[in-house]
């Protein structure tokens, strides 16, 4: 099979072409500035934004699917604003799908968010479920994932908790209660690469996580601990932290704004998770702990 992913050489992306090069794939990625020392052998690159249909149209011509996962981080303001998620996870889908039915592409996989919504909270929630209404309408054999955080080497989670608290004591909006479900990249993938291959699963909407819950204070945890350190978290009222989180997020560099404050209203987990439609028993999934090597 022919594959172009898009935003192969992001952090997902460079495990997916990994895993599609060993399934014995053709893949190509395409990214605004390729970067083939993050690729493994065997995979092609291709120049191009998704905001910009012209510059992304011939790339697709001659492939069999197609993989969107361009995303702007849901952690971190984007560096254009929070119209950047429109800009790009809107907009990007409209040309990448528009491009895929010029070129008559047969498979088309849409990595989205879970709580994608067109009415959401963020701009990034809203932005993800205007996405997959243009997925769905589009004349392609669909699949759409909504993953949980995922996380690996190379991600951002893990990074992003030490960014936004500090050793030994620290304060998280509400006590850091916010519940993730995250899945270790390396065992994602080989799902998405199954979504290309098996005509089952086109027409479905995948609610992914791993085999437990944590909170954001957890993670935190979990994430000194790896680095020898402990961590106590005290609560910081959610009202308060929404004030400050919004002053804050003017200053340049500060990971969190406004936007980013919402989010954290609301938990990151599946009512009833998918992976069993993979083959996949979640028990057997790799925890955040294990990863860490700081499991008890």
């Amino acid at each position: 099979m022919n594959v172009l992913v898009v935003g192969g050489d992001g952090f997902i992306g460079q495990y997916l072409c990994t895993e599609l090069v060993e399934r014995g794939h053709e893949v190509t990625s395409l990214s605004r500035s390729p970067d083939q020392g993050v690729l493994p052998d065997g995979v092609s690159t291709v120049a191009g934004d998704v905001t910009d249909y012209d510059s992304i149209e011939p790339a697709f011509e001659g492939r069999d699917a197609v993989v969107n996962l361009v995303a702007l981080s849901p952690l971190f303001q984007p560096s254009g604003g929070n119209e950047m998620h429109e800009t790009v996870h809107l907009g990007g889908t409209r040309n990448c799908v528009r491009a895929a039915e010029e070129h008559g592409v047969d498979r088309f996989v849409q990595q989205s968010a879970l709580g994608a919504d067109p009415e959401g909270t963020t701009h990034y929630i809203r932005a993800k479920g205007k996405a997959e209404d243009v997925v769905r309408a589009s004349d392609l054999d669909w699949v759409i994932f909504r993953p949980s955080i995922v996380f690996g080497e190379g991600g951002e989670f893990v990074s992003f908790t030490t960014k936004l608290t500090t050793p030994y004591v620290t304060g998280l909006p509400g006590g850091g209660r916010t519940r993730f479900q995250p899945i270790f990249v390396e065992e994602f993938v080989p799902m998405v690469a199954a979504a290309l291959e098996d005509e089952t699963h086109v027409g479905e909407t995948y609610e992914i996580g791993g085999p437990e819950v944590v909170t954001l204070a957890e993670v935190a945890k979990l994430a000194y601990r790896a680095r020898g350190k402990s961590l106590t978290v005290l609560p910081v009222p959610m009202v308060l932290a929404g004030l400050g989180l919004s002053v804050a997020g003017a200053i340049p560099g500060f990971p969190m704004g406004a936007d980013q404050y919402r989010s954290l209203r609301f938990d990151n987990s599946v009512a009833d998770n998918d992976v069993d439609a993979f083959g996949v028993d979640v028990a057997d999934l790799t925890t955040l702990a294990t990863y860490l090597g700081v499991e008890e």
